[in-house]
């Protein structure tokens, strides 16, 4: 039996699911690993919210130090969340020799470079499962099974808040704002849900993600990225009927000269295997040159599933004899600002001759064509809803038709792209 002493920078919903787990369940890994797990100290803000809950107070630590410089100490687990201290105390304890286990996408998107050279340069292991996509073992298939593959495409539904959000509106025909309320007084979105809603939360993971499957470093501010805050039930509503479910995507291509990666809501054929995906569960979508296809689903958010994956990777640290270190090219491939797509273009509409022909028109000044159209709420001399899909087109030729569609006769709602 070997004992694997640990500590846990911070102890609140992630690191208190890591606790619980270790605790409940550390006799049975131990019988299938022949690890002991031992949390020797607990960073906290204040000892006395902790105190008293099966927690030692001789375990809690309000100096960061206690785990960063001790040497029996050998895996240190971030669950601060944001950007810092958590990046600063994780290169600290990789400078110290310690391997770092953490769920913290944003540190993690933000300071991949430095976290990673520093491991490198220790040699020891930075881990990191749970930063996407919660208990699906994605970070690790892309790593290790998946290797001998080039994979070309990741298209996720990475965020649990953005996904019951619109599988809601989907179902009942809400409004944004009113499912979102719901969503907060659940706990299944943040008072403040700017991260989830427009986008952010997704961009870090794909961030993470694309520079793995890809390997290019694909830095967070490089993502293109749209929030679901503009969604209306009507674009969902006619988006089905159309033969379409709208979901926000986490995209990334590796197109041989460039890479696309952009986080946006996106229409999916309803036989598509992600438009199936609801509520707040996560899944994600994989092409590879050899696999082919394949998608892995399941819990992404919350304290039990995380705790999982993170005490998987503790696991792997401590077995490793040597850790891996993903390879990067030296030189990153461009992420591009132009990408092909489909696309579903709202509009009203006067019910008037001429104004399909101008619409039509326009596109095709771009060579872009109609794969179908819809007109609803036609009414004689007043304004009708107006659905364009069209056939795949350059994003910025689409952009250039809704800016120069004349607002009087045509006023553009929303665009959507579609995917698959």
């Amino acid at each position: 039996m070997k004992e694997v002493v640990l500590g846990l920078l911070g102890l609140g919903n992630i690191g208190g699911g890591v606790w619980d787990l270790i605790r409940e369940f550390g006799s049975e890994v131990e019988k299938r690993t022949g690890l002991s797990l031992r949390v020797k100290r607990a960073l906290v803000l204040d000892k006395r919210i902790h105190g008293g809950k099966e927690v030692p107070d001789e375990v809690l630590t309000t100096d960061a130090a206690d785990i960063l410089e001790d040497p029996e100490i050998r895996i240190v687990c971030e669950f601060l969340g944001g950007e810092q201290p958590a990046a600063s105390m994780m290169l600290r304890a990789l400078e110290n020799g310690k391997s770092v286990v953490t769920a913290n996408k944003m540190a993690l998107s933000l300071h991949f470079d430095e976290l990673r050279a520093m491991a490198r340069k220790t040699g020891a292991g930075l881990y990191y499962e749970a930063s996407v996509g919660g208990a699906i073992p994605i970070i690790n298939a892309i790593q290790s099974p998946l290797i001998a593959n080039h994979i070309e495409q990741i298209i996720g539904i990475v965020n649990g808040t953005t996904n019951y959000i619109l599988t809601r509106m989907a179902a009942e025909g809400a409004e944004y704002e009113t499912v979102l309320k719901d969503a907060q007084r659940l706990g299944l979105a943040e008072p403040d849900p700017t991260a989830d809603v427009e986008g952010m939360d997704a961009a870090y993971k794909l961030s993470i993600l694309g520079s793995l499957a890809f390997r290019s470093r694909v830095y967070v501010e490089q993502v293109y990225r749209e929030g679901i805050t503009r969604i209306t039930p009507e674009d969902i509503a006619f988006g089905r009927e159309m033969g379409y479910v709208l979901k926000l995507l986490a995209i990334g291509k590796d197109n041989g000269d460039a890479i696309e990666a952009r986080v946006h809501p996106a229409f999916l054929p309803a036989d598509h295997p992600l438009a199936r995906v609801d509520g707040s569960l996560n899944a994600v979508y994989l092409y590879g040159h050899s696999f082919k296809d394949m998608m892995l689903e399941g819990r992404g958010a919350g304290d039990a599933p995380t705790a999982s994956a993170i005490v998987g990777d503790i696991v792997q640290a401590a077995q490793n004899a040597t850790h891996p270190i993903p390879f990067l090219r030296e030189q990153p491939v461009p992420v591009a600002d132009d990408w092909q797509s489909k696309y579903f273009i709202r509009m009203k509409a006067k019910d008037a001759p001429g104004v399909l022909a101008e619409v039509t028109g326009l596109l095709a000044g771009e060579g872009i064509s109609v794969s179908a159209m819809m007109q609803k709420g036609a009414v004689p001399g007043g304004k009708a809803t107006l659905i364009v899909i069209t056939h795949i087109a350059p994003e910025k030729a689409v952009q250039r038709v809704v800016k120069s569609l004349n607002p009087e006769i045509c006023q553009v709602e929303n665009v959507i792209r579609v995917e698959g």
